[in-house]
């Protein structure tokens, strides 16, 4: 079956399951081809013959105050929005967006100057979302219309609708 085309707005919100990092605000921009996450003290560890990816999530923006260590993670060339080539690193991880979970690729990025910690780029869109710009937060605005919707059909979470 195939799945459903999900309108998304401007920005939203979204869970990282993975990470321990809930209700983060991102932007969506279908002009970067990649999604990244903003993180700090990025660096290599290396044992012996492994390497593995340490970094740490933005935690004023409310991600966990840890460390993160990866070994599944690769390098790429990424073209900043200043158009100037970077070497970035890259991790896949799940995302949790319209109730759906969905394991994508994200560049580690220092975004500290930007509004939002995370960006949403068309290889996650592509196939799953149509962006109206003049949108914002469907998602969040959906499952609160679910949660609401729930509550208002189920007699025992809301009594004044067993009186008649």
């Amino acid at each position: 079956m195939k799945k459903k085309i999900e309108l998304i707005g401007a920005t939203d919100i979204v869970d990282l399951p993975e990470l321990g990092w809930y209700k983060v605000p991102v932007r969506v921009d279908s002009g970067a081809a990649t999604s990244s996450i903003h993180c700090a003290k990025v660096r290599l560890i290396k044992d012996g013959d492994d390497t593995r990816l340490c970094f740490y999530l933005d935690s004023k923006k409310g991600a966990p105050g840890q460390s993160f260590t990866v070994s599944d993670f690769k390098e790429t060339v990424v073209r900043n929005s200043s158009g100037k080539e970077e070497k970035r690193y890259v991790i896949k991880t799940q995302i949790t967006l319209f109730g759906r979970k969905i394991r994508t690729e994200f560049s580690l990025a220092n975004r500290k100057k930007m509004s939002y910690p995370i960006l949403l780029g068309r290889k996650l869109l592509k196939g799953r979302f149509i962006v109206d710009v003049s949108q914002k937060d469907l998602s969040s605005k959906q499952n609160a219309e679910k949660i609401r919707h729930k509550k208002n059909s189920d007699p025992k979470a809301n009594p004044t609708l067993l009186i008649q």
